[in-house]
């Protein structure tokens, strides 16, 4: 897809990227923007068509962009899932209004006090080089992202669908959720077929965690919710000693109680709610309060650590997938870098173009992990693998929270009669107070 400024000849890929490459002079340049997005399994093929070329035109194509993309929609294969989602190859470096190309970036030279530009001791001038787009600007990516879920959204809207779609990450809206590691066709293949892999593994201790970390979430604002709700009946401006009013409660129920089985019943549940609060340290409402409010901060310690483990051991994993990715491709890139003659190389590039792209990409990702090119690919594994145990032990650590949380709830669930009882006693006594003084008026 081209703006209007465009070069027709661009709209041939093998023309475009020819050109692209040609006017990069340093061997290190950047070349192209790359995004990957996932289409969506509830939309039709030409509805998700549609959308891509809706979304690429809005917001790259009209902004001057060229867009290069590839619409994939892989079988789902054994124990798979249908993956739809596209490609895209965005060059950076401009065109101008004419159609030739412009310049990445610009320079901006640095100033002294009194305004004059400052020498760098190498026969020119310190500056910093400034972008001459926002198109690789954090915010401009973010903007991306958001026009594509909000795309996708209208479209479940229009069909009359429940789904939606968050750009944002877990963290940024509020969920305490781990994200899984994205496993692909091969690992999920093995998966179905009952061969447990890593990946697998990783991924199925991070959902249980996650369903713990749901259930403990869940308990903690159903708990502070109910309290809330008590001492808004309760409308009392100090917190009430919850003993007395246990007190209180099984004095009156004893009182109508037709039977000596129904008080030795009504004593044994005072005295285990008494040992528990006691147990606890749990004296007035507001302790309980306080109790649970301190869980739910333990609660969000132990997501934030999880999340940050299980960053790590995502990162980890994936430089051992590009180390023998980089091993197991090494000899076709170097059986390609040495082949001299332009025909013979372009078709061996066109018969291992995933191979030698996959290389590649591997290559980028070790370098920056390994600057040096030493892969501590058994440092990684070991890591890893500490980092593993050690998510395992605090995933462990989530039950006794979670079984706390059950007796407190418990708890919740007992005090709550009690306590709404008390309160209707004292609306009722409200009334008659009120009723009383109305009368005397009259």
């Amino acid at each position: 897809m081209l703006p209007p400024h465009a070069p027709e000849r661009f709209r041939d890929r093998e023309t475009l990227w020819n050109e692209v490459e040609r006017i990069e002079q340093h061997p290190k340049a950047q070349l192209a923007y790359s995004f990957d997005i996932a289409l969506q399994n509830e939309f039709s093929r030409e509805e998700n068509l549609a959308l891509v070329r809706q979304f690429l035109l809005e917001n790259f194509v009209s902004h001057g962009m060229i867009v290069d993309y590839a619409v994939h929609k892989k079988d789902a294969g054994e124990g798979g899932i249908q993956n739809p989602h596209f490609h895209v190859l965005c060059p950076i470096r401009p065109l101008n209004p004419d159609g030739s190309w412009g310049n990445k970036q610009r320079r901006e030279y640095l100033l002294d006090e009194h305004g004059n530009r400052i020498p760098d001791g190498r026969g020119d001038y310190e500056f910093k080089a400034v972008p001459t787009t926002d198109w690789g600007s954090p915010e401009r990516l973010e903007s991306w992202r958001q026009a594509w879920a909000d795309l996708c959204n209208s479209k479940f809207e229009e069909k009359g669908l429940p789904e939606r779609i968050d750009h944002r990450s877990f963290a940024r809206q509020g969920i305490e959720q781990i994200p899984t590691v994205h496993e692909g066709p091969v690992v999920r293949q093995m998966e179905a077929r009952g061969l447990a892999t890593d990946k697998g593994s990783l991924n199925r201790l991070i959902r249980a965690t996650n369903q713990r970390l749901r259930e403990i979430a869940r308990r903690i604002k159903e708990l502070l919710q109910g309290l809330a709700e008590i001492k808004e009946q309760l409308n009392t401006p100090q917190s009430p000693v919850l003993v007395d009013l246990l007190t209180q409660r099984l004095e009156q129920r004893n009182a109508g109680a037709w039977s000596n089985k129904a008080k030795i019943g009504n004593l044994k549940e005072f005295s285990e709610l008494v040992l528990i609060l006691q147990e606890r340290g749990i004296v007035t409402l507001a302790d309980f309060d306080a109790y649970l409010q301190d869980f739910q901060q333990k609660s969000a310690a132990m997501t934030a650590e999880l999340n940050a483990r299980s960053a790590r051991m995502k990162e980890l994993s994936e430089l051992i997938r590009f180390a023998g990715e980089f091993k197991r491709l090494t000899p076709i890139y170097e059986e390609w870098n040495s082949i001299r003659f332009k025909k013979a190389r372009d078709k061996y590039k066109a018969e291992h173009e995933r191979e030698i792209n996959l290389f590649l990409l591997a290559k980028r990702k070790l370098d920056a992990a390994a600057p040096d090119h030493k892969l501590p690919v058994k440092t990684w594994q070991k890591e890893l693998d500490k980092l593993t145990a050690e998510y395992q032990t605090e995933s462990e650590q989530l039950k006794p929270i979670r079984d706390e949380l059950k007796e407190l709830y418990r708890i919740k669930s007992k005090l709550g009669p009690f306590l709404r009882e008390a309160a209707q006693d004292k609306n009722n006594e409200t009334r008659k107070e009120n009723y009383a003084q109305e009368e005397e008026t009259h």
